[in-house]
């Protein structure tokens, strides 16, 4: 074989293992950016599943207050009121997590809902049956534990967030992640009120 024809077949098989390469990588970063995609999505619902779980316990703490502290009505109907509305979004539809406009509506609706339990849980001051009834504590106890496992999830999902977030920036991912519609996710980032669990210790 001639030279120039080893030289063109070397040329060949360089271009047949860079295509090969090439195709190895834009596969591998696709199906990496898919699998991240769904991780954050996975643990948003971990974090949708907890505010649920808070979701179903107000009305029984709020008829157990309700019953010492009938006269209480602003305060109960506030919080009737923030768990309508926070039960109106708490399921976040498909591509809120990349509207940071839909997404802060959440949020805010969550932070209303927070501060609302806040002044439920102060009214109970007021009433030394209601704070020694046990009903009222065991609701007490699974609430501030709801809270607690809301701030552990919110805090997971955030850190998926971040890990899809500076994998589909970096370059040259950021052009497959472009042509493929794979965009930036909002952070969960809580306002100073509903960063802390409402005090529920007496």
């Amino acid at each position: 074989m001639k030279t120039s024809g080893k030289i063109g077949l070397g040329v060949l098989a360089a271009l047949v293992f860079a295509a090969v390469g090439g195709c190895g990588y834009y596969t591998s970063t696709y199906n990496a950016m898919v699998s991240k995609g769904e991780a954050v999505s996975g643990l948003w619902a971990q974090v949708e599943n907890q505010y649920q779980r808070r979701l179903d316990l107000i009305p029984n703490l709020v008829a157990t207050v309700k019953g010492y502290a009938a006269h209480e009505a602003e305060v109960l109907e506030g919080v009737a009121e923030a768990r309508a509305r926070a039960g109106g979004v708490l399921q976040v539809p498909e591509g809120a997590l990349n509207d940071a406009e839909s997404f802060g509506r959440f949020q805010r609706a969550q932070s209303e809902l927070s501060g609302a339990l806040q002044r439920l849980l102060m009214v109970s001051e007021n009433y030394p049956d209601l704070k020694a009834n046990a009903n009222f504590l065991a609701l007490q106890d699974q609430l501030e534990g709801t809270e607690n496992r809301i701030a552990v999830e919110r805090n997971r999902f955030n850190a998926a967030v971040r890990d899809y977030n500076a994998f589909i920036r970096g370059v040259p991912r950021v052009w497959i992640a472009e042509s493929h519609g794979f965009e930036q996710k909002a952070y969960f980032a809580a306002d100073a009120r509903a960063a802390s669990a409402p005090v529920v210790g007496f």
